[in-house]
């Protein structure tokens, strides 16, 4: 990825302030969703390493990873699997407890998502303290996937969720970093 690639996607990319709390700057990605060039460079980003490679499922974390998973599995001719806050999903399900930065929640998957073997990647857009992809990916491991990669649009190097998930043997892909919260 060129530097003017990451410069493009950055600044399409709204930082509020103090959102939802003083001292955090959120980091919005509506603005390059709703940015024809920047979300269509976006996601032929976010797709090209994996290219080729066989992929059979993307999986997406709600609620913005549906919209960026969706998109990379039509361009890969993968299948989609949401993941989903418990109690969304309507057929039997996995769920799997995972930390925010104020206690838990828990998230599920349908138990036939994936079947064993099958080459994941999970997407969402960004990555921060990690707890949720980090659930995400014991989830998605539970059910027989095998976690190929994880790729976010961005990365807040500052709070080590990249770091985590790394740990788990994931390979991490981002197209930007923001310091801070």
């Amino acid at each position: 990825m060129t530097a003017s690639t990451k410069d493009i996607l950055s600044a399409a990319i709204r930082s509020i302030p103090d959102y939802p709390k003083p001292g955090i700057i959120f980091r919005d990605i509506t603005t390059l969703l709703g940015d024809a060039q920047a979300f269509r460079l976006a996601v032929d980003e976010l797709v090209k390493p994996y290219e080729g490679l066989g992929v059979d499922k993307i999986a997406g974390m709600e609620a913005r990873g549906f919209i960026l998973g969706g998109a990379m599995a039509h361009q890969l001719s993968a299948g989609f699997v949401p993941i989903r806050k418990k109690g969304k999903l309507p057929y039997r399900t996995v769920s799997m407890a995972y930390a925010l930065e104020y206690g838990t929640d828990e998230m599920e998957i349908h138990v036939d998502a994936v079947r064993p073997g099958e080459k994941v990647i999970l997407c969402d857009d960004l990555i921060a303290t990690g707890g949720t992809a980090v659930g995400a990916v014991q989830l998605l491991r539970q059910i027989g996937a095998e976690v190929v990669s994880a790729c976010f649009v961005i990365d807040l190097p500052d709070l080590g969720g990249r770091k985590k998930l790394e740990a788990l043997g994931v390979e991490v892909r981002v197209l930007a970093e923001f310091s801070g919260h």
